[in-house]
């Protein structure tokens, strides 16, 4: 099997964002996550990463993965991880806590004007 045939296996396509933390740079830049295997992915965005640099990228419902840039070409570029995810996690709906909340505030009725402001 060759490498080009072996990087194909198990890569899906997707799209979600996720943020990324480049070694050296202060703050967490917004990306877009292209394709996702167990061993990487394809993120996009406007991004100064540089080949062979260290990041760590936040994807739902796995969390905080390190990672080193493999390559790049134009907005886009690989992320190889330093160790393996299972990648379905990323597709799979995000699970709210037993304190998230519902709605902020109470919802006005209609025909309860006493809360209601004049203007």
């Amino acid at each position: 099997m060759s490498e080009s045939d072996h990087r194909q296996i198990g890569r899906d396509s997707l799209f979600v964002l996720a943020d990324l933390r480049i070694d050296g740079i202060v703050g967490e830049q917004r990306i877009r996550v292209r394709n996702l295997s167990a061993g990487g992915l394809m993120a996009e965005g406007s991004i100064p990463v540089q080949r062979g640099q260290q990041v760590w990228i936040s994807l739902r419902n796995i969390g905080w993965i390190e990672g080193t840039v493999a390559w790049l070409q134009d907005s886009r570029f690989g992320i190889a991880f330093r160790e393996e995810i299972d990648p379905r996690l990323a597709r799979a709906p995000v699970v709210s806590g037993e304190g998230t909340p519902r709605y902020v505030r109470r919802p006005v009725h209609q025909h309860d004007q006493s809360n209601l402001r004049k203007i």
